[in-house]
């Protein structure tokens, strides 16, 4: 099989953004005199939208609608002006794309991660690459592991879903691709583990960025 496009997961995938994250997500709690967390408890927190971030986030015992919708309006305006503080794309991501490009391999980005936060970090930390879609999460019928969302960039690439591939570091990543009829490759650079992967249908698993390429 040639494949003829790559889409692409952001946060433990493309970006390394954890640390925004927890940092807007613990001033939230630290103001609503809640515990906070570890940096590494937020790689088990993101990955299904910032809703789901902050239920996980704040204690069971103040769980309620009202809270949980004050924290998340608070989430969005904090991470608004704090997600490009730390975060960057992991080593060999930018060699990856060139190379990519330079195959004449269409890209494109499918984030759980709010619309307007995805495209957003891609326009600002990776400006220098055309892709096809960057798609973040506006519809919660949507919401990956749908693959709604993922079938239409593939219409838009013009390529059959089997000729994609669909790189990501957690389970939902991989049911997306597998729900979507395309190759799921594993990143384990990113904020879950290899067994999460794999168990969720990973084909194939990357140490690191440049190992896509094996697959091309």
């Amino acid at each position: 099989m040639k494949f003829k496009g790559v889409i692409f997961d952001l946060d433990g995938t493309l970006v390394n953004s954890l640390e925004d994250i927890a940092d807007s997500m613990n001033t939230i709690l630290q103001n609503h005199n809640f515990p906070i967390h570890s940096l590494q408890s937020y790689k088990h927190f993101i990955g299904n939208g910032i809703r789901n971030l902050v239920y996980k986030t704040v204690p069971d015992e103040n769980r309620n609608e009202t809270t949980i919708n004050e924290c998340y309006d608070l989430m969005i305006e904090e991470y608004r002006t704090n997600a490009i503080n730390k975060t960057k794309p992991y080593d060999g991501i930018t060699g990856l794309l060139d190379e990519l490009v330079s195959r004449n391999i269409k890209l494109a980005v499918f984030s759980n991660k709010a619309d307007e936060f995805t495209k957003n970090i891609v326009h600002t930390l990776l400006p220098e690459w055309k892709f096809e879609a960057i798609v973040g999460f506006s519809v919660d019928a949507h919401k990956k592991p749908n693959p709604f969302v993922a079938l239409q960039i593939s219409q838009k690439f013009g390529v059959s879903p089997e000729e994609i591939i669909y790189v990501g570091d957690s389970g939902v990543d991989m049911q997306t691709a597998n729900n979507a009829g395309m190759y799921a490759v594993g990143a384990l650079w990113g904020f879950r583990t290899k067994e999460e992967l794999t168990s969720n249908g990973a084909m194939y698993l990357i140490n690191k960025p440049w190992d896509l390429l094996k697959i091309l």
